[in-house]
Order: structure tokens, then C-alpha cells, then sequence
């Protein structure tokens, strides 16, 4: 391939001379996640990228079974039990979300297999994001028994519209890539052996185009996600806030026991 950048530990990246650099989530084989370093990395790999030369396009992919899982359990763990590690995830979640937003490189992303949490926000925040059919993205946090915030609603509503946004992100509903590009909420669907080719292929064609119309179109296109940052901002606090109640450590052991969650509904408790 090319040079290899080594970011986080099941996480680097592959910079081509064609002008792609491709970023990599593994182990291979396994169910890539990001533990507390790489979610931290996340949050600046795209300047990073943007400030290598002769890199004109970036592609996320996935060596692993699937895309990314969103934060390991110990991450979850450390934010149910630490006011540090919240805020610290905070800033964190924010710093994605602005790096990809502001990163003149056009963004690509190849999902394979399930998306999930920062997993699904990486995915959907690329300028243009290819599915497998058999692609399973899902926003879990109301499961976990938080809100969706880290993300979803700056822009869910706005791929999918609010309707069907409200339903998935409530339901916390597993959608496979046909559905996905059905609903709009990514840009394209194909069959699973064919995704890292046309992802492949995509990024190369916007590698070979103008520099400066490309980054001109993304900047004018992403004030609509600026226009709702206030959105953002406050889902996210909420979503921080909900991990210091009782509905998210009982939504960690739900997890950790493999059973139902039996949620208090401590938002409308009377104590």
C-alpha cells in the first residue's frame, strides 16, 4: 500500500500514492473498538491527516468483522464511575465530530458490519459513506440508558429526517445497508464483497479531483451541520450527564450479565 501511520493501538493508517490514506480499524478477525487512547485519537487523526502531503482524500475501513463498535466497556465503565473520565469523553466526542466537520479532505467511509456509538458517528459523518448490505448500524445509547449524543442529533434529522430519526434513535434499531440507503441515512449501498473496491474506487476519483472545489463544497455544506451545533452541544452534555445516573449503571450491568435492562426512569422520579 504505502507508508503506515500508526495512531492507536488497533488503529493506523495507510497512505497511498494515489492521494488516499486509508484508516484502518482492527484487530483483523476480531470486533474493532476504541478504548480510551483511541477514542482520544479519533478526535485529532483528521488534521493529522489533512497536514500529510500529497493526501487529498481520507477512507476509514475496517480489517475487522465489523466497522467499529463504539468505546470498549472499560470506557463505559470509567464514565458511569468518573465525573474525570466524562468530561474527558466529552471533549473527546466533541473533537471528532469537529475534526471530521472541519477537515477539508473529502471523507469516506466503507461499512462492513455493525457500527455502533462512535463506530456509527465516524461512519455517518463521512462526506460520503458506502455500506455493505449487510451492514448493521445502530445508535445504542438509549439502550445503555443515556441519550443519543454523540452525534446523531446534529445529523440523523437531516440525512434521514426527523420521523424516522426519532424512531431509530428511540428504538435503538439495528439497520442493515439496504435499509440504510433507502432511508438516506448513508449515500450507498452494495453487496458486501463489492464495498472496499467501490469505496476504493470513490475515494481515488475524489483524490484525482480539485483540491480547492471540493473543500469549498464540503465548507458550504457543512453549515447546515454548524447551523445545528447548538443541538450537538446540548445532546452530548445530556448524554454525559445521563452517565452519572442510575438508568446507565443499570444499563452497563444489563450489558455486562446479557440480560434486559430494568430502568428506573430516575428523570421522573419524585425523590
Amino acid at each position: 500500500m504505502g507508508r503506515r501511520i500508526d495512531i492507536a493501538t488497533h488503529l493506523y493508517a495507510e497512505v497511498g500514492d494515489d492521494g488516499v490514506a486509508e484508516l484502518v480499524f482492527g484487530p483483523e478477525g476480531g470486533m474493532p473498538a476504541t478504548d480510551a487512547a483511541g477514542h482520544a485519537a479519533l478526535g485529532s487523526v483528521w488534521a493529522r491527516l489533512a497536514d500529510e502531503p500529497r493526501v487529498r482524500c481520507i477512507l476509514v475501513r475496517s480489517l475487522g468483522k465489523g466497522f467499529c463498535a463504539g468505546g470498549t466497556l472499560d470506557v463505559v465503565q470509567d464514565m458511569v464511575g468518573s465525573e474525570a473520565a466524562r468530561l474527558r469523553v466529552m471533549r473527546e466526542g466533541r473533537a471528532i465530530v469537529q475534526g471530521m466537520i472541519d477537515c477539508d479532505l473529502p471523507i469516506v467511509s466503507a461499512i462492513n458490519g455493525a457500527a455502533v456509538g462512535a463506530g456509527a458517528a465516524v461512519a455517518l459523518l463521512a462526506d460520503v459513506s458506502i455500506a455493505g448490505h449487510r451492514a448493521k448500524i445502530i445508535d445504542g445509547h438509549t439502550k445503555l440508558g443515556v441519550a443519543a449524543g454523540d452525534h446523531a442529533a446534529l445529523i440523523w434529522p437531516l440525512l434521514c429526517g426527523m420521523a424516522r430519526a426519532k424512531y431509530h434513535l428511540l428504538l435503538c434499531n439495528a439497520i442493515d445497508g439496504r435499509e440504510a440507503e433507502r432511508i438516506g441515512l448513508v449515500s450507498l449501498a452494495v453487496p458486501d464483497e463489492e464495498l472496499l473496491a467501490k469505496a476504493r474506487e470513490v475515494a481515488r476519483t475524489l483524490a484525482a479531483g480539485s483540491p480547492t472545489a471540493l473543500a469549498f463544497t464540503k465548507r458550504s455544506l457543512n453549515h447546515w451541520l454548524r447551523a445545528a451545533w447548538p443541538a450537538f452541544e446540548h445532546s452530548l452534555t445530556l448524554e454525559v450527564l445521563g452517565f452519572a445516573g442510575s438508568d446507565a449503571r443499570e444499563g452497563l450491568a444489563a450489558l455486562n450479565e446479557k440480560r434486559p435492562a430494568r430502568f428506573t426512569g430516575s428523570h421522573d422520579s419524585k425523590e
